[in-house]
């Protein structure tokens, strides 16, 4: 079982996402929490999923230094696409607002990257799931907004907040996926970069 391999290697986690941090955890992996700053500027000519890759890839690099060749790290970005636009955190409420809105009765896609070095081996993967919103009123998009500030949070909303307790009518793919982490796809890439 990888839990006792991983038992003798460091792990970082370079994110500083405290959903991130929580699903690492509950998969009962001993982890250290280490944040690079790094330029998360989008290349416009990339697709939404090239996108999350290069930027879950650029994390990864600004620890590929000689002190963390022996440690297995951990990078990942999230975002959410709507009608072809990619959904970043929003800058403020009013913008949250105007993100929500046009998502409520509709289908987006979330999708996660994630990218993992050990030694001299890389590998990154992508995650997708399909999330589909009852219907909200403006008064409840407000409430939201207000009640669980989800200013840190790409598509302007936390699935595990309230607002995915009353308002997530379906999702296709991995709930985890949505929170930050897809931790079932996690655990098997592990299992063959550690092999």
């Amino acid at each position: 079982m990888i839990l006792e391999a991983l038992k003798n290697i460091r792990v970082v986690l370079g994110s500083k996402s405290p959903r991130r941090k929580e699903l690492l955890a509950k998969l009962g992996i001993d982890f250290q929490v280490l944040v690079a700053e790094t330029d998360e500027f989008v290349n416009p000519t990339l697709s939404s999923e090239e996108v999350v890759v290069d930027i879950a890839q650029k994390k990864l690099e600004m620890f590929r230094g000689e002190e963390f060749f022996e440690s297995l790290v951990i990078t990942a970005d999230t975002a959410v696409v709507h009608k072809n636009a990619l959904l970043g955190k929003p800058n403020d409420a009013d913008d949250a607002f105007a993100t929500l809105k046009p998502m409520q009765g509709q289908t987006h896609t979330v999708y996660t990257a994630v990218a993992l070095a050990y030694r001299a081996k890389t590998r990154t993967f992508l995650e997708e799931t399909i999330v589909e919103f009852y219907p909200l009123s403006d008064l409840e998009i407000q409430y939201y907004i207000e009640t669980f500030a989800p200013l840190d949070k790409a598509g302007s909303y936390g699935i595990q907040d309230w607002i995915g307790l009353i308002g997530i009518k379906r999702i296709d793919g991995s709930y985890e996926n949505v929170v930050g982490l897809p931790t079932a796809r996690l655990y098997q890439e592990l299992k063959d970069i550690l092999s």
